[in-house]
């Protein structure tokens, strides 16, 4: 395999030529010839280990019992959806807890502003209080002692339970899932009334915290790319949502609804919230679409390039927008058309690779279960005897694969090559590492798409459509240990 770095990425494979090495049979490959009824078993199960359906699942955890259909219908971009839990308290529990918090302060290193913030909101003034340097345990609690709410900005990065669900949820909604949690002590709010641009689900984990929830305050307000500003309480009106939260309710609101939260009296408050589908909107797709459409417009097409008219500045602005003359009218004309002519050369599938990439690399490392482990290169084996190191597990034509997730991968089309983005090698942290991606052959393409079209399915290494055997287990070979793919047996116990 022929590789090297690239300037600004992580990885870039264009030759890829593995030596084909027949390993022997082992105990898993006479098992699979052995008991095909139980090797086809076993396979159909793993074939329905799907990660989107993976997703909808902590989807449906966290809203049960409303059906998830339901929710997306009546209240997805249109509403606030309460869900109070009752007896069902403990359903989040899992999550987080604030012994879970002074343990992650205690074994990490936060920093204020990085990982965590200190707020206040008193008598209608809104300020963050943070020092500078590490956030220890007893400068926490001692803010919070003084009333101030502690906001802790990315707690998938040193909670595993929070990382799990995120991540699963990312497979779903195929967009960066970001959570912060809010821990308020009692009789205090932390944050000024405002509006968010994200889809918002409010997790109560402990205590108890009266909300208000308000419609936004114009047509334009509606569905924001752009959080607001901090709003003073005559500026927002009434609310149409006003209700107390505690441990396992939910609340789910739109972006653009403004928001307000307090302690009750006496009563601490811990809640995530969970928010999805940051910039992932129709604007958001023109905006990758119109600028490569009009490029490749002008690239093709001299009508775009011709120069403008010599009594453009005479018939067109704003002191002519009165004026209904012949040549105003066709000016109009002649614009509408190059305007039809810029969709002709559109690329929606373009357009949405951009946005695929981006999720590529904004998302989190992917969840891998103690069962994919076992399927993928972090459950290889490595024998180390007396200084020789060889991993045994070795890809054959016969190897069964599948991609790790629906989701892990994306194939896309720019700067005159074909690149594969992918998250298996993301950090926790928000964009930590620069974005990883490999470059391959416009004849290995089909590789990758069959792959992404079969999934959940497996499919055999020698199935591959290239001609090129060898290149076929170069190529599944590279993914593998990029950590894409899964088998359909175990590695763990090669020998």
């Amino acid at each position: 395999m022929n590789s090297k770095k690239k300037a600004g990425k992580r990885v870039r494979i264009v030759n890829m030529s593995h030596p084909i090495v027949k390993k022997p049979k082992t105990k898993t490959d006479l098992e699979t010839e052995d008991s095909p009824q139980k090797s086809e078993k076993h396979e159909k199960k793993l074939i329905k280990g799907n990660s989107i359906e993976d997703g909808k699942q902590m989807l449906e955890w966290m809203l049960t019992p409303f059906p998830v259909e339901e929710f997306f219908k009546k209240f997805w971009e249109k509403k606030p959806k309460l869900i109070k839990r009752g007896d069902s308290q403990d359903i989040y529990k899992s999550l987080l807890s604030t012994e879970m918090i002074n343990t992650m302060l205690k074994e990490n290193y936060l920093e204020y502003t990085k990982n965590i913030d200190i707020t206040s909101y008193k008598d209608g003034v809104r300020e963050t209080l943070n020092p500078e340097g590490r956030a220890t345990t007893p400068s926490i609690w001692n803010y919070y002692a003084d009333g101030c709410s502690i906001r802790i900005l990315n707690p998938q990065t040193f909670i595993p339970a929070v990382y799990k669900m995120n991540s699963k949820l990312q497979e779903y909604f195929h967009c960066m899932i970001g959570t912060n949690v809010y821990l308020t002590p009692p009789n205090s709010q932390g944050f000024a009334p405002h509006y968010d641009d994200i889809e918002a689900f409010v997790l109560q984990l402990e205590g108890a915290k009266h909300w208000r929830v308000y419609k936004p305050r114009s047509p334009k307000e509606n569905l924001p790319r752009i959080s607001s500003e901090n709003f003073s309480q005559d500026e927002i009106g009434e609310p149409i949502l006003e209700v107390k939260l505690e441990p396992g309710d939910l609340l789910y609101f739109p972006r653009g609804f403004i928001h307000q939260a307090e302690t009750v009296e006496g009563k601490h408050s811990l809640h995530i919230t969970v928010s999805v589908y940051q910039k992932t909107s129709y604007a958001d797709l023109l905006e990758a679409l119109v600028p490569a459409a009009l490029q490749r417009a002008i690239n093709s097409d001299v009508r775009f390039r011709e120069g403008l008219p010599l009594n453009i500045h005479q018939v067109m602005g704003i002191a002519f927008s009165e004026n209904d003359s012949p040549e105003r009218t066709a000016m109009r004309e002649k614009i509408h058309s190059l305007f039809e002519r810029i969709f002709d050369h559109a690329s929606v599938d373009d357009a949405v690779d951009q946005i695929g990439k981006k999720y590529q690399i904004d998302a989190l490392p992917p969840y891998v279960s103690k069962e994919e482990k076992q399927r993928t290169v972090y459950g290889e084996k490595v024998v180390i005897e007396d200084g020789n190191i060889r991993c045994p597990f070795e890809m054959t034509y016969e190897t069964k694969i599948k991609l790790l997730k629906a989701n892990i991968l994306r194939l896309v089309d720019e700067d005159e090559s074909l690149r594969v983005y992918f998250h298996s090698d993301n950090s926790k942290e928000y964009h930590e590492y620069e974005p990883t991606f490999m470059e391959i052959e416009e004849d290995d393409a089909p590789v990758i798409s069959m792959l992404v079209n079969e999934y959940p399915k497996f499919v055999a290494v020698k199935d591959l459509p290239i001609d090129d055997d060898e290149r076929k287990l170069a190529i599944a070979t590279d993914l593998w240990e990029k950590g894409l793919l899964m088998t359909n047996v175990s590695v763990t116990d090669y020998e």
